[in-house]
């Protein structure tokens, strides 16, 4: 008997997936486990596994599409089926196709010779490569209008005028030659636009991937729904560098280079014993104390997946070593950039970082990542002019900055919080027992 393979829920807040490439053809044979299909969910772009063995019959929902969970995509033939008998059945009851729509009635034709459109809806054409002549105007008298345009933008059908409208003879209709549109390209972020070479940004409107409509979704719910505020503290680096220098010149030879976030995620996770309303949720009546200790590290997606943020999680940072915390930290960082992260990678954080200081940036604030009760915004060591035991000399500093929910921590606990991190940043010796 055939198995139907549905678009799977891969996230507890998941209604629909897009999917970005099938990793078999039809006829392909299959395993349990084999991976078959990337799938975009509403948090990242994952992995679809099979849990039969058998070989592709039908792929019903081609890469590119999206559709809601439950709906079917695939169909495998067991392997005392006949992958033809098998297709054959599922083409036989599958919904016959549309018929074809009709050509759209010619754009009606001033007596200029130009064809009726907004001066929004052919510069729009003119960017993106739309013959107005294989559009039909919505607007007032069939006139093209942006919305028009905007719809053949979307649905791919673009097409080329083979001789500009520019090089026709005054007062002669433009009659085009029908060019077979390209494949619409696919959507490599959610805010890139393409950039001219020459005359600066190109206006348009970008489809935005589910990650970032969910990660915007997200963002604001927690900040529309939790009275954040801000407090900032300076960290004297001198002692940390000197020591993450000398530990990474010993774990040369085993692969391992501690970054700053490595200590700065075991200090944290640390620094949470003192202080358990840190690892807390609002409850509404009650707060939530969280028996481990998990913190989430925000990760930027490149814009080639979609751009948007997930925040992976690192389970009991507050028992593992530095070695361990780096090597999780880079293997969650590489997997969300290229594979995707598991739901499982993703879930139940109690505290997150969110460090920019890579980028240069030595302070920004962060928004809170639900239901977590504070967020440390992160940035870059930088060196400066620092007064150390009354002297004035040269040091390194580092600028780290808790967004709180006030339902749950008050600017007090916010101040003692920060004091013991910055104890044991200060005293990394601290960070290694």
């Amino acid at each position: 008997m055939s198995i139907e393979i549905t678009m799977p829920r891969l996230s507890d807040t998941m209604e629909r997936g897009m999917i970005i490439k099938w990793n078999v053809k039809e006829g392909d044979a299959v395993s349990a486990g084999d991976s078959v299909a990337d799938i975009e969910t509403d948090k990242a772009i994952m992995e679809m596994q099979v849990f039969d063995d058998g070989h592709m019959a039908r792929i019903v929902v081609p890469a590119g599409e999206t559709v809601e969970v439950g709906t079917l995509i695939a169909v495998l033939a067991e392997d005392d089926e006949a992958v033809e008998d098998v297709a054959g059945a599922v083409s036989a009851s599958m919904p016959p196709a549309s018929a074809p729509a009709p050509t759209p009635a010619p754009a009606p034709v001033a007596g200029d010779g130009r064809i009726k459109a907004s001066p929004v809806a052919r510069r729009l054409a003119e960017e993106h490569g739309i013959n107005l002549a294989g559009l039909q105007g919505s607007g007032p008298g069939g006139r093209i209008v942006k919305r028009d345009v905007q719809r053949a933008v979307e649905t791919g059908q673009e097409t080329v005028a083979a001789v500009p409208p520019s090089a026709q003879p005054s007062g002669t209709p433009v009659t085009p030659t029908p060019v077979t549109a390209s494949p619409a390209p696919p959507v490599t972020s959610g805010l890139t636009t393409a950039i001219e070479t020459i005359g600066g940004l190109k206006p348009g409107s970008v489809p935005l991937s589910n990650i970032r409509q969910m990660t915007a979704r997200r963002l604001v719910e927690a900040k529309s729904t939790i009275p954040h505020y801000q407090v900032t503290v300076t960290f004297d680096m001198d002692a940390l560098l000197g020591l993450r220098s000398t530990l990474n010149e010993q774990l040369t030879d085993q692969g391992i280079k501690l970054s700053l976030n490595d200590f700065l995620v075991r200090g944290c996770a640390l620094a949470i014993h003192d202080h358990p309303e840190f690892n807390a949720s609002w409850g509404g009546d009650h707060l939530e104390i969280h028996a481990d200790v998990n913190i989430g590290l925000a990760i930027a997606l490149p814009p080639e997946r979609g751009g948007g943020l997930v925040v992976a999680t690192i389970r009991q940072a507050d028992r593992k070593s530095l070695r361990t915390i780096s090597q999780d930290s880079k293997h969650l960082a590489e997997k969300a950039r290229t594979r995707g992260l598991t739901i499982e990678e993703m879930a139940d954080s109690t505290f997150t970082i969110s460090n920019l200081g890579m980028f240069g940036v030595d302070h920004f604030t962060a928004i809170i990542n639900p239901p977590n009760s504070a967020i440390l915004a992160v940035g870059a060591a930088l060196q400066k002019p620092v007064v150390r035991d009354g002297e004035l000399t040269v040091g390194w500093e580092m600028s780290a900055t808790l967004s709180l929910d006030h339902r749950i921590i008050d600017g007090a606990s916010a101040a003692r919080y920060l004091a013991t991190l910055k104890q044991m940043i200060e005293n990394p010796a601290t960070l290694l027992v």
